[in-house]
């Protein structure tokens, strides 16, 4: 399963946002490090599924997840790793462990307390400014990185030499353990602008290939948090001033999980990911609010929800989702009906595939005896797709076929 990681300073709202996305119960407190090991959850990408398009919705019966008129909920790990401090690189704080818990991740969600009354440490001030945590977060993990590999930089090139090695297989050695695989080094060789040989790099441009690095490694979404409170507006506008709009979302974890909250009470139907949900003025089947909630879901939709258009919460994985390129494929037993293995429901598998990835090789990843006798592989229509053929989201409702064996 694809994994995301929550990372930011001591409490600038990790926990919540874990806890307002997933089925996780992380410890929420406004002290520094309340996490002190990491919290995993699963949380749900919503995206349209295939079950609409063939008017299959109510058949659509997920076995993990679920699909609410024609959107699926497709499971994601998420976890919540320590807080980072300035110096984590160096092992102050959490460091150590905060930068160990990343080698697992796929992408990054840094969670940035926005109103600025946290400061690096994660203590409660007034005024600090956001654009802070946001540089020196990379700066961080770039510090931990590039320190590992300088010291050993010199007997790196020396053996790079003499064995006449090729440049991904000796940065593939070095940066293989923070969970960078070849098609990663690859794909940061190819996006890195000096094309020198490696044996003629200087420290200068060791720093510059591990920026590369990291952004191929490590993509990242910024969630702005706690955009409900005061300060927050000037500090967005100067950060969208600083930084790509692409890889910032405006979040408030806390009003997410008072939604969720109040929808799993019967007291709301909420439409995660919009601005939208019903009270008991819409639908009397729903348990009528007393005027103190009434009041707060207007203060919520004043604030949040009718400002910014959601609480940004559900963005933050689409995001994420796609920086990464992530496709959502559907693997059914029957390529005409899309049933699957229990019963008659359609569509009732799915999962994250990288890009690139081959129809072959996506069957090795499910069931080793998948691709030990694999036979072939088609898609809609009947349509037999060549086992070297990369997944993409117009192929990506698929039946294998195997070989008859014992």
């Amino acid at each position: 399963m694809v994994l995301l990681a929550c990372v930011g300073k001591p409490s600038a709202g990790k926990s919540s946002f874990l806890n307002a996305i997933s089925d996780a119960s992380a410890k929420v407190g406004p002290i520094p490090f309340t996490t002190i090991k990491p919290n995993h959850g699963v949380a749900y990408v919503m995206q349209e599924c295939p079950c609409k398009r063939f008017n299959k919705q109510e058949l659509c019966k997920p076995l993990y997840g679920k699909c609410e008129n024609g959107m699926r909920w497709i499971p994601i790990e998420i976890l919540d790793v320590a807080g980072l401090v300035p110096g984590a690189s160096e092992g102050k704080g959490l460091g150590n462990q905060f930068l160990d818990d990343l080698r697992n991740a796929d992408a990054l969600i840094h969670v940035v307390d926005v109103s600025g009354t946290t400061d690096a440490a994660g203590n409660a001030t007034k005024g600090y400014d956001p654009i802070n945590d946001i540089d020196w977060l990379q700066s961080e993990i770039k510090d931990w990185i590039y320190t590992n590999l300088k010291k050993k930089w010199t007997n790196t090139v020396r053996r790079h030499t003499a064995a006449q090695q090729n440049i991904v297989d000796t940065l593939q050695s070095q940066l293989g353990g923070y969970g960078a695989n070849r098609t990663i080094i690859i794909n940061a060789i190819d996006n890195f602008e000096v094309k020198d040989p490696l044996e003629t790099w200087n420290e200068d441009t060791l720093s510059q290939f591990v920026d590369t690095f990291l952004k191929t490694r490590f993509p990242t979404v910024v969630a702005l948090n706690k955009i409900d409170l005061p300060d927050s507006d000037k500090n967005i506008d100067k950060i969208f001033r600083k930084y790509d709009a692409n890889e910032i979302v405006l979040t408030s974890a806390l009003v997410e999980t008072f939604l969720r909250t109040l929808d799993k009470q019967k007291l709301i139907r909420y439409h995660p990911g919009t601005d939208m949900f019903e009270t008991h003025d819409e639908d009397s089947n729903l348990v009528e609010a007393d005027e103190k909630t009434r009041k707060r879901l207007e203060k919520v939709q004043d604030l949040v929800l009718f400002r910014y258009g959601s609480t940004g919460v559900a963005e933050c994985l689409n995001r994420a989702i796609e920086l990464l390129g992530l496709i959502p494929v559907y693997v059914v037993r029957n390529i005409n009906n899309f049933t699957g293995a229990q019963g008659n429901s359609v569509f009732q598998e799915c999962m994250w595939v990288r890009p690139k990835t081959t129809v072959r090789q996506l069957a090795a990843k499910i069931h080793p005896d998948l691709d030990k006798y694999y036979n072939y592989c088609e898609t809609v229509g009947s349509i037999r797709l060549a086992e070297d053929q990369e997944i993409n989201k117009t192929n990506n409702i698929l039946c294998y076929r195997v070989h008859p064996h014992s």
